[in-house]
């Protein structure tokens, strides 16, 4: 059985894509809090308690041993000082599991409303894709909302297609790597 991953800082042009931490709750809770981001995926904002006890279950990781739960805030660095954290603006996450075939990563990304059509969610996933293949993962899979077009969108920037399978209502979109 490989190793587990674990997620490291990943950066890009603009962004850094930093692992999740319990601490990142409060501004997570600020980030993620417009409930239009649930229009597609269901359910509502939660509040900063109930992000920290999220994010410490998720930080505990997967029960199976083989599977690898990897979870990353995205800041921007352009909206900090020298120095300083970036501030956030969403979030990116990678199930990574070994088979077969090869290993293969469910991945997913949601940016905060105030900071949507900037290219911070395509850039955010081009990244975690060529982390996730520098760590011999060979399948993407992702699931998008038939509805969803700026979600599909980042999907396809990230080297995904779409494929005819749908699993609870959403598109699978696939790629090797």
């Amino acid at each position: 059985m490989p190793p587990p991953i674990t997620a490291d800082e990943i950066r890009t042009a603009r962004l850094d894509l930093v692992p999740l931490r319990v601490e990142h709750a409060a501004e997570m809770a600020v980030v993620l809090g417009d409930p239009a981001l649930h229009t597609f995926i269901g359910g509502s904002p939660d509040d900063a308690e109930a992000l920290r006890n999220r994010y410490r279950r998720m930080l505990a990781g997967s029960p199976d041993p083989r599977v690898s739960w990897c979870n990353w805030v995205v800041g921007f660095r352009e909206g900090s000082r020298e120095g300083d954290p970036a501030p956030l603006v969403g979030t990116v996450q990678a199930t990574v599991v070994p088979g077969a075939q090869g290993t293969r990563a469910e991945i997913a990304w949601v940016i905060g409303t105030p900071w949507q059509g900037r290219g911070f969610a395509s850039e955010a996933a081009r990244g975690l894709v060529d982390w996730l293949a520098g760590q011999g993962v060979r399948m993407l899979v992702a699931h998008v909302h038939p509805d969803h077009g700026a979600s599909a969108a980042v999907a396809t920037a990230a080297g995904l297609a779409a494929t005819d399978k749908v699993h609870d209502g959403e598109i699978r979109w696939e790629a090797s790597l």
